[in-house]
């Protein structure tokens, strides 16, 4: 049964075949997952009981989400990096190009068009940076903590004083891709593409819907998961020293 005072953050992590009904109601239950789910629906005007039972028929089911609660932290950073990383890299430069023809050909009529292409290369240039910053810096150093406890090796050097500062920034930055995500989807009134749109527009809607859920389930990860246990990890480091 699934407890109305319990946050997004917590259902989605204790069972995370619920993820897909949060996508489908569009509640946040990554950078916004600290809020109870009645709150949550409160706030979207959704029914707690048609989202409570829909929770409920998905735990109830075999999904394809997989649970990480219980892996190694260099296991989850593997997953994050080979799969949402690597799904970025490869998604955003299509879309920008796609996004480039859908504003040249019909901005001048569909403005939204013109503002989806500037919010997208703003996303691309901050996602990538961000992404550098994780696979050079942060992820190493948290995969070095997680060997010096398992393995006794020497404790990693850090150009930061604590894996905490890091951390905030990548949380800050999660959510300004949020937001600017966010603002494309307000723009097309859900990533719905106009009557008679041509099959690019179509096709480049659909893609930053299916990117924007991508990003959530990787937000999730991060943010629910793979920080705070890092977190954790160095002050047991640390005062075992």
């Amino acid at each position: 049964m699934i407890d109305s005072a319990a946050t997004l953050r917590s259902i989605a992590l204790e069972q995370p075949a619920t993820i897909r009904v949060f996508e489908r109601f569009h509640l946040d239950y990554c950078c916004g997952g600290n809020r109870p789910l009645a709150e949550a629906c409160a706030e979207k005007g959704i029914a707690m009981d048609e989202v409570v039972a829909a929770l409920a028929e998905a735990t109830g089911t075999q999904t394809g989400e997989q649970n990480f609660a219980q892996a190694t932290l260099t296991a989850l950073i593997q997953h994050i990096v080979h799969t949402h990383h690597a799904y970025v890299r490869s998604e955003l430069p299509r879309l920008q190009s796609m996004a480039e023809r859908v504003a040249a050909k019909h901005g001048p009529a569909h403005p939204e068009c013109t503002s989806i292409q500037r919010n997208l290369e703003q996303l691309a240039e901050e996602l990538n940076f961000h992404l550098n910053k994780e696979e050079r810096i942060l992820f190493p150093y948290i995969e070095g903590l997680e060997r010096s406890r398992d393995e006794n090796a020497a404790t990693p050097s850090a150009c930061f004083g604590s894996v905490e500062g890091p951390i905030q920034v990548m949380i800050n930055e999660h959510e300004g891709a949020a937001t600017l995500l966010g603002e494309m989807r307000a723009a097309t009134h859900g990533f719905v593409p106009w009557p008679e749109a041509c099959p690019t527009t179509v096709g480049l809607y659909h893609g930053l819907d299916a990117f924007e859920r991508d990003l959530h389930r990787h937000v999730h990860l991060e943010n629910n998961l793979l920080f705070p246990r890092a977190i954790a990890l160095e002050h047991e480091v640390l005062a075992a020293q």
